[in-house]
């Protein structure tokens, strides 16, 4: 059994993730000539809904630093959630965005989680 997280590794992993999902929406609107800062909320906010959705559908407080466990399905959540409210609000959703969108939060909202269990366990070893 592993001991729970504390309150302060919930807020920081949850925060990351929020984090990358807002970094996400900027580097999409830079590469795409936009102003960033004006339009960045209306890009983020279906997905920051979809991570708050993906953090409760896996129950992310319990092991926020999980890749598979919390890391895959906050992803899946997070990337789906955030298409179908994008395609709500009638903004974009053509192939080309969801498959970068996917990936990218792939990367990031999992790939976080992968190099923290790689520094943990390699920390482990060196006790």
């Amino acid at each position: 059994m592993t001991a729970r997280p504390s309150r302060r590794s919930v807020a920081l992993a949850f925060g990351l993730d929020a984090v990358l999902v807002v970094v996400f929406a900027a580097l999409g609107r830079a590469s795409h000539d936009s102003a960033v800062l004006a339009g960045l909320w209306g890009t983020a906010w279906p997905f920051l809904a979809g991570l708050v959705a993906g953090w409760l559908v896996t129950l992310g407080w319990r092991r926020p630093a999980a890749p598979v466990r919390t890391g895959l399905g906050v992803w899946v959540v997070t990337v789906v959630g955030g298409m179908l409210l994008r395609a709500a609000s009638g903004q974009g959703i053509a192939l080309a965005f969801i498959i970068v969108a996917t990936l990218t939060l792939l990367v990031t909202l999992v790939g976080w989680r992968v190099v923290a269990v790689v520094v943990r366990r390699v920390r482990a070893r060196r006790r």
